[in-house]
């Protein structure tokens, strides 16, 4: 059976609370057995990878250069596209369900990728945009994603 892979967008830089957050939903991903896709850069995305690492999660880091070397060192899997923003749909699409944390323009677009490819969002203090599943504590999160994974599991 094909693991399920979650996408964690957000900003290159948070405030401590953010990052607190953003490695709490790594944890998270890892105790579900999914697999952690990110920009595999700083900020919300070394604290997600953090956290998966923590409960030993796999990390897959898509980043904006060519030089493997920008990832941070939470990532497992480093796959270096050159592509700078135009990596974020790669982010995306890589994702079964989509986790939106704090962010800017960006995160902003990762987010219409995902409603344009219908791909459910959840989105914890992101952008609130209709489609987009709100949750307002890290327990409605996880109770979500696990929702959304038990439901991804029954139609693939």
């Amino acid at each position: 059976m094909r693991k399920i892979t979650i996408s964690v967008i957000g900003g290159n830089k948070c405030s401590n609370e953010v990052e607190q957050t953003a490695h709490k939903i790594g944890k998270i991903i890892a105790k579900v057995g999914a697999i952690l896709v990110c920009g595999g850069l700083e900020g919300i995305m070394k604290a997600v990878c953090k956290g998966a690492k923590a409960e030993n999660g796999l990390t897959i880091g898509i980043i904006t250069s060519y030089d493997k070397s920008d990832a941070n060192e939470y990532c497992d899997i480093v796959i270096p596209t050159g592509l700078n923003d135009a990596r974020n749909v790669l982010v995306v699409q890589s994702g079964d369900i989509i986790v939106a944390l704090p962010g800017e323009y960006g995160t902003l677009s990762e987010i219409a990728f995902a409603l344009r490819f219908k791909k459910p969002v959840v989105s914890l203090g992101s952008w609130d945009i209709p489609g987009v599943i709100q949750v307002k504590t890290v327990e409605e999160a996880e109770k979500k994603i696990v929702e959304l994974i038990k439901l991804y599991m029954e139609i693939s």
